[in-house]
């Protein structure tokens, strides 16, 4: 069936119970318990859900297998804090233990959505064959070396990494780390040689620059298509209110978000890069010039 993602259970800061007292209800007992009856209602309507799904599937000739499936909660501290004491969801009549993370398309998911796990998975992998490509690297040319620096190594580095963008700063500087020996490799120097030289010769963006590319390119792509519908109903243009120079940027509406998982939403984050992007780069009419245009502008960025 897949992986069941419950992200939000916890009630409002402020309850109708205590709406009256201006100070909330974050110490009241009695809306803690409140909030532990919606979180287990909430898991009631989506056990009955999920068992309408499982019908409809057998009426139709196929199966659902709610075994293989998977459940994970994923919050802010406060969030998690307050579904501690779920332990299990029900999917289709039967009770799945919440984990700590789960894997969805090669892509690992863990409750604080840090992707820390899933960044030190792709870094022991990039490693691997990093320390291989080294092995046989007296029988390469720089050309064949760049080659299989880009399949093996930079393909892992790329793969879904726009959901990175807004992580921490170390998860971030350890695909770097993976980046930095790629490129020793490829210039067959050293392993401690300053690495920011190497990758400005190989005119490899940072990897804080590979994921803004990739998100950006991702909103130029819906702008121009509106596709896919899941995406493009969370991109609007930014209306202003009177007449100014800037009104012929097209630039893009940011949802306003308090925590930084909220921030860090395709809503919020799309469209606060775009906004950051020089006019020049985002007034473009094809996807070859603006993804040309979008390199140099990260490409002097990253190595100003």
């Amino acid at each position: 069936m897949g992986d069941i993602r419950i992200r939000q259970l916890s009630a409002p800061a402020i309850c109708n119970t205590c709406a009256p007292s201006s100070s909330g209800c974050t110490t009241n007992d009695r809306c803690k318990l409140q909030n532990g009856l919606k979180m287990d209602a909430q898991n009631d309507i989506l056990g009955a859900c999920t068992a309408d799904v499982k019908l409809r599937f057998m009426q139709n000739g196929l199966q659902l297998n709610p075994d293989k499936s998977g459940a994970l909660v994923m919050g802010t501290a406060n969030q998690l804090r307050a579904a501690s004491s779920l332990t299990s969801v029900k999917v289709a009549g039967v009770d799945l233990p919440v984990a700590d993370d789960i894997k969805v398309l090669g892509v690992l998911l863990d409750r604080r959505v840090t992707f820390d796990k899933h960044v030190s998975a792709v870094a022991r992998s990039c490693n691997y064959h990093a320390q291989a490509i080294r092995h046989i690297w007296h029988l390469l040319t720089m050309d064949l070396a760049q080659m299989l620096a880009c399949s093996l190594i930079l393909s892992r580095i790329d793969y879904c990494n726009a959901v990175l963008h807004g992580a921490p700063s170390g998860t971030i500087h350890k695909l770097q780390r993976v980046q930095n020996n790629a490129a020793r490799i490829v210039h067959q120097t050293p392993r401690r040689s300053h690495a920011y030289p190497l990758l400005k010769k190989l005119h490899w963006l940072p990897v804080e620059q590979r994921i803004s590319y990739k998100l950006v390119l991702l909103t130029f792509k819906i702008r121009q298509t509106s596709a896919p519908a899941y995406l493009s109903q969370h991109i609007r243009a930014y209306s202003e209110t009177r007449s100014l120079r800037s009104s012929d940027v097209p630039l893009l509406h940011v949802s306003f978000r308090q925590t930084t998982i909220g921030k860090r939403s395709f809503s919020c984050a799309a469209p606060t890069t775009w906004n950051s992007l020089l006019a020049s780069v985002i007034n473009c009419d094809t996807v070859s010039v603006f993804k040309s245009r979008l390199k140099t502008h990260l490409f002097n960025f990253g190595y100003s």
